[in-house]
């Protein structure tokens, strides 16, 4: 016991030392702004659409990273995202837009929405999808 405690001791300040602080560069976050879908839209299962947000303050920093566009629906107080199913990954970021093509075997809601996953999320409106 009285080893154990020691030895529990001399790892944690030995992890505590060798902690080293986050640099700057890890710490910008880019947050673009979802220009598309809107609120007024109505998709059908089975098209395809441009997903688009606004690059115009991307830091230099972000230009190379890769992004991923997933589907949710807003339900019971819970964000539903497909993330077994990405609509889209591994497109440039600075690019502006991914097409991507809705699941013909999505149901039909009005409370959709697209994340968009860079370094950072962010959720589109809610938006309509219907039957093909």
């Amino acid at each position: 016991m009285f080893f154990t405690t020691i030895l529990s001791v001399f790892l944690f300040a030995g992890a505590v030392s060798n902690a080293s602080p986050i640099s700057a560069q890890s710490l910008i976050v880019f947050s673009p702004h979802i220009t598309s879908p809107k609120a007024s839209m109505i998709w059908c299962a089975g098209s395809t659409h441009n997903v688009t947000w606004d690059t115009s303050n991307i830091p230099a920093e972000k230009r190379e990273s890769t992004g991923l566009v997933l589907l949710g629906y807003d339900g019971r107080n819970s964000e539903n995202l497909d993330i077994a199913h990405p609509l889209a990954s591994s497109f440039p970021i600075s690019r502006g837009f991914v097409a991507v093509t809705v699941p013909k075997t999505v149901a039909p809601r009005d409370d959709y929405f697209i994340v968009l996953f860079g370094d950072s999320g962010n959720m589109s409106p809610k938006f309509k999808i219907r039957k093909a």
